[in-house]
């Protein structure tokens, strides 16, 4: 009996692009200082993975990189989406990103990260005058949240 590994291969594609696709957008959304060249590489990149789906010379491939092509599309536009919430301070800001040191003067982005802590069960609420001061001097380490009871 013949093991038939299309399926196995396109699930294997579709979680290690999904995850890379998670990471690198973080990453490189941190990173860079101009977004554009990331955005179109990834456009460039996932329209010719899904060209060559088109006469790929087997199932397997034609799946992998038709789902590897969309996941770059994908990322793409999440590019744009990390940096609106960076700028939002649901993301936490590189200060060492001239893009985002200008977001953090503006007193909108914080160098924070809500997600690095002890879950409570409780929301989180970081006020603007404690994260302008945290960045203001320079302190990214300080993991101070106030959380509140509904």
């Amino acid at each position: 009996m013949a093991l038939e590994w299309s399926g196995f291969c396109m699930a294997l594609a579709t979680f290690l692009g999904i995850w890379s696709g998670h990471v690198g957008v973080r990453w490189i959304e941190a990173h860079s200082v101009r977004i554009v060249l990331p955005i179109v590489l990834f456009m460039i990149g996932g329209i010719g993975l899904n060209l060559y789906s088109l006469f790929a010379p087997n199932l397997v491939l034609a799946g992998v990189s038709s789902i590897l092509g969309i996941t770059f599309i994908w990322d793409a536009a999440e590019i744009c989406r990390q940096q609106k919430r960076v700028r939002l301070g649901h993301a936490p800001a590189n200060p060492n990103n001239p893009r985002h040191a200008a977001f953090l003067q503006h007193g909108s982005a914080t160098c924070d990260d809500l997600l690095d802590r002890e879950p409570t069960g409780q929301p989180v609420v970081v006020t603007t005058a404690d994260a302008n001061a945290r960045t203001s001097s320079g302190d990214t380490t300080d993991h101070t949240y106030r959380e509140v009871q509904i």
